[in-house]
């Protein structure tokens, strides 16, 4: 653990994360196996339902990151980017505390996350952002007006059973970290680490040099339930 994280107060985060991205369905990062084109590129958004860091609230804020990268982002460290968007709706405090926790100053998942992915930082704004996502899971969207939107429609087909979801669990290639202990609305496995798999209906990115426009690829929710500084 850092220094820093040693003085940060303590911190919980819990909430939505998804993304969309230009594997295929589904996107194979997850599993922890090289992406579909040996490079990804794609939108990471977080809608944190309950949150605190220290006695100042996170509730209903939002963080969106745009990121690249080259080969199996889980085994080694190639040519990685990235630029991030909070919350503009966030006070001075919040705004102190997001990039804290997001930044990996704070601890917890997003500093072993960063670590591993030694991603060069292309930029950071205060942005609107709105995020969606639906009670049953059934879709998800996030938008920052003229310079991203993501959205996507949960995956069914002709054997899905009517209202279910297309999950998986126990991902080796989470990105929201290992062994979630928050529930996944709408899910019928209970607590763990539930992904829940959709294709993609808009991702759009025009922001920091990234631009790529397209639909029909890989986009996935998973819950994240962080808490810090580390023991």
């Amino acid at each position: 653990m850092t220094e820093t994280a040693k003085t940060a107060p303590k911190w919980h985060a819990v909430g939505d994360w998804f993304d969309t991205c230009k594997c295929n369905v589904p996107c194979p990062c997850s599993f922890a196996q090289p992406p579909t084109y040996g490079d990804c590129d794609g939108v990471l958004a977080w809608h944190v339902r309950e949150g605190h860091y220290g006695d100042v609230s996170l509730d209903g804020l939002n963080v969106l990151m745009l990121g690249s990268f080259v080969g199996n982002v889980w085994a080694e460290h190639s040519d990685a980017y990235a630029a991030v968007f909070f919350d503009e709706r966030a006070d001075e405090a919040q705004r102190e505390a997001l990039q804290m926790i997001f930044s990996g100053q704070a601890g917890s998942w997003p500093a072993e996350m960063i670590t591993m992915l030694g991603a060069e930082m292309r930029g950071m704004d205060f942005a609107p952002i709105e995020v969606q996502v639906d009670e049953d899971l059934g879709g998800w969207k996030a938008t920052v007006p003229g310079r991203v939107e993501a959205a996507a429609t949960a995956l069914t087909g002709p054997t899905t059973p009517e209202g279910a979801r297309v999950q998986s669990t126990n991902l080796p290639g989470s990105e929201t970290g290992p062994g979630q202990v928050a529930t996944c609305p709408g899910s019928e496995t209970g607590p763990g680490q539930v992904a829940t798999w959709s294709r993609a209906t808009e991702d759009r990115a025009e922001a920091f040099g990234f631009s790529w426009s397209r639909k029909g690829q890989s986009s996935k929710h998973i819950t994240f339930d962080w808490a810090g500084p580390n023991d």
